[in-house]
């Protein structure tokens, strides 16, 4: 096993690292799985002029939320792990944990049922687990919740991922990519799961308000293994990730009242733009790939604006992004479960054979990239 670093010199405070590690890693399986409840922008606007919260909003704050979810945003719909909208301002932490741990251990165990089956793998096979999660905190943490549902071995390697945001999904999957290079692991199931209805927040802050209108629920996996068979394989060819903690303050999460509330300022589309760029110039450059090879782009959809500032940067089309488009219409920023949404859309819509780029990005801030080379059968790879 090699594994190559640089250190950017154009980002202050920003460690970049770089790996391609000696083995292969395949993604033989996808699964996701969101609540049933889906809920339009519009009903959320009605429910949230039927709360006490609303009229506690000063008459900025009102307007600001009625635009959001009023106007055209990219996003149609939500799913939220909600029996109804009412449940939306019970804001106790109680209700908000007790949410969490109702909604977080289903969702992760429906999506990586979904994943085994397309791997065509039973569950006792794993030899590792790993979870990602910012939306609440379990101890014992979401792997041993999820590996009782599953029927895991006793002796699976079980690791909780907690902290990472709306970027976990590339960092989870550098992970496994570890521990089967390593020889640990022959195969590892990767869970990224987000109750963002149980982070929810309200106050005058424009970003926390913009923030509790844009986010949906849901839970994305993948079977990772050094082989892969099938009619289209995805194969993990080379990573990056991007760290600037001078910026980790324009988006976070903090505690206040007991709660998690997230910040989000108005820089994070022309923040994350050109770290995206960075991460894929430097993956590329490594693995002797020219740009215009890149067949599919797959983006963590964290808004139209943000979508916007990367076709600007990147000088894409709006075709290039539609899948992260189609994600974000009907789910919002599922934070870090998007990715796995995206790549399956991608995957289902027969995007083009060749190299695909991955995306995530987020708290930190940081950001992370992934060039994966998708082919069928009869193609040979490219080692």
């Amino acid at each position: 096993m090699s594994e190559t670093a640089s250190f950017s010199q154009s980002a202050p405070l920003a460690a970049f690292f770089i790996s391609r590690y000696a083995c292969d890693m395949f993604i033989t399986g996808l699964g996701t799985a969101a609540p049933p409840g889906r809920y339009a922008q519009g009903e959320c606007w009605e429910a949230l002029k039927q709360s006490r919260l609303f009229h506690e909003l000063s008459t900025r704050s009102r307007a600001l939320v009625k635009k959001v979810l009023s106007g055209n945003n990219g996003i149609a719909t939500r799913h939220l792990a909600l029996d109804n909208l009412a449940q939306a301002f019970d804001l106790t932490p109680d209700a908000l944990h007790a949410r969490f741990l109702r909604h977080a251990p289903l969702l992760a165990a429906q999506a990586a049922e979904r994943a085994l089956a397309e791997a065509g793998n039973a569950a006792a096979e794993m030899d590792a687990v790993i979870i990602s999660t910012c939306t609440g905190y379990l101890c014992p943490g979401l792997t041993s919740y999820v590996s009782e549902q599953l029927e895991l071995r006793p002796d699976v390697l079980a690791l909780d991922l907690v902290g990472q945001g709306c970027g976990a999904a590339v960092p989870n999957l550098r992970t496994a990519e570890a521990l089967l290079a390593s020889g640990r692991s022959g195969r590892v199931l990767s869970i990224c799961v987000e109750v963002c209805s149980a982070a929810l927040y309200f106050d005058e802050d424009p970003g926390v308000l913009v923030s509790a209108c844009l986010f949906g629920d849901g839970a994305g996996a993948a079977v990772l293994a050094n082989s892969a068979d099938g009619k289209r394989r995805v194969k993990w060819h080379s990573s990056g990730s991007l760290l600037n903690p001078a910026d980790r303050d324009i988006l976070r999460f903090e505690q206040k009242d007991g709660m998690l509330r997230n910040v989000l300022r108005p820089q994070v589309p022309t923040l994350a733009a050109p770290q995206v760029e960075k991460v894929l110039q430097d993956v590329l450059q490594r693995a002797e790939i020219q740009r215009s090879q890149i067949a599919a782009w797959i983006f963590h959809p964290g808004g139209r604006d943000v979508l916007v500032a990367l076709r600007r940067q990147l000088g894409l089309s709006p075709s290039d992004t539609r899948w992260s488009e189609s994600v974000l219409g009907e789910f919002g920023n599922l934070s870090s479960q998007s990715v796995f949404f995206v790549l399956q859309a991608a995957l289902a819509d027969s995007a083009p054979d060749g190299w695909w780029w991955l995306s995530s990005f987020g708290a930190g801030f940081s950001c992370h990239g992934a060039l994966l080379e998708v082919r069928r059968d009869e193609v040979k790879w490219v080692k």
